[in-house]
């Protein structure tokens, strides 16, 4: 018969996806400003063991009450920095051996499942309306965007980030 878990199974089964996955990961925010989206990206980017978020400071941060209540004191798992712009994140990001992809539409963007994001990585998401800055633009490594097959043309800030958080775990499990 099927049932629910223990918690003990539980952080087993966590345990043993932490082991399979060898790379590093980080999430940068470019002016992402709802305070909800941003509390939904820390849960998301804490939920996958990334290491470090960093924000530029047009993006809202954890002392947003709506953001903090919403990250549920995820926030903990994560190094939190705040600098000035996308530009100097992503220096910052270089610096610690992370390439940066941009998740966005951009005319050279690939569809993020055929990037290679093995190893260590530093997911970048910007404005929820305006996306990525210029700064980003002209900055990161690369960028991916997330195919999408009915009729509406895009996807919450928070939804992009967690899918393509999940697409690179999903590329450390079959480098593994």
């Amino acid at each position: 018969m099927t049932a629910n878990m223990t918690s003990t199974e539980l952080k087993r089964l966590h345990r043993e996806w932490r082991r399979r996955t060898p790379g590093r990961l980080a999430v940068a925010l470019d002016g992402v400003q709802g305070p909800f989206n941003v509390g939904g990206i820390v849960r998301s980017a804490a939920a996958y063991r990334a290491e470090h978020l960093w924000l530029t400071d047009t993006a809202t941060g954890l002392e947003n009450t709506k953001t903090h209540k919403t990250a549920l004191g995820t926030d903990r798992y994560l190094t939190i920095e705040r600098l000035a712009d996308a530009a100097t994140i992503v220096d910052a990001a270089h610096s610690a051996g992370y390439r940066v992809i941009g998740v966005e539409l951009t005319t050279d963007a690939r569809p993020l499942h055929e990037l290679d994001l093995a190893g260590d990585v530093c997911l970048m998401v910007g404005h929820e309306d305006r996306g990525l800055s210029k700064a980003a633009l002209a900055a990161c490594d690369a960028f991916g965007f997330l195919p999408q097959l009915g009729k509406v043309g895009s996807l919450n800030v928070t939804t992009a980030a967690s899918i393509a958080i999940y697409e690179w775990a999903r590329q450390q499990w079959t480098e593994s």
